[in-house]
């Protein structure tokens, strides 16, 4: 009798394996054989989970997306930097997402998913929806400047600090 098998967890162990593989390589270079390799499980496991490689992806974005969620805290600062300045692996895989987002009909709703509920979570704690929206997009553009080097960390943090002054509960520590 065969051995039954958990198909949810068997699904994130995947999408860890494309996470760490777009680490590596970008989403360009994530394929089923490979992914079944990094998942430890067979090709045809990684088949029966997905049908095809647009749906692994998809599935693996929305778990990123839940991870960032899970990960913020509940302050504005805390939030703030946990978006901001996410492990660099995650915020190398969370960006090669975008860059495909923005050709694929596919990825893109979950994406945009993805930014609502980072929306809906800032709105939470800022208050103010307009701020919200200016925060994600800070957040976003300072990780595109720490990844590829044009910032530090802690010159991010500041820029943080200074969008966040206004506000005395929501500037960062550090």
């Amino acid at each position: 009798m065969p051995k039954p098998v958990d198909q949810d967890s068997r699904r994130r162990r995947i999408a860890d394996a494309v996470c760490l593989l777009a680490d590596e390589r970008g989403l360009e270079g994530v394929n089923l054989r490979d992914v079944a390799a990094r998942a430890a499980v067979s090709l045809g496991a990684v088949q029966r989970c997905f049908r095809t490689k647009e749906e692994m992806l998809k599935f693996a974005l929305g778990e990123v997306g839940r991870r960032v969620l899970a990960r913020v805290g509940d302050t504005p600062a805390d939030a703030v930097l946990a978006v901001a300045l996410p492990e660099r692996a995650e915020a190398k895989v969370w960006l090669a997402f975008l860059a495909q987002a923005a050709v694929s009909p596919t990825l893109a709703p979950v994406l945009r998913a993805n930014y609502a509920d980072l929306h809906a979570m800032f709105v939470r704690l800022l208050g103010d929806p307009v701020r919200a929206r200016a925060v994600l997009a800070l957040a976003d553009g300072l990780t595109a400047h720490v990844l590829i080097g044009h910032l530090t960390p802690e010159q991010a943090r500041e820029v943080l600090a200074a969008q966040l002054a206004g506000h005395p509960s929501t500037a960062p520590a550090g």
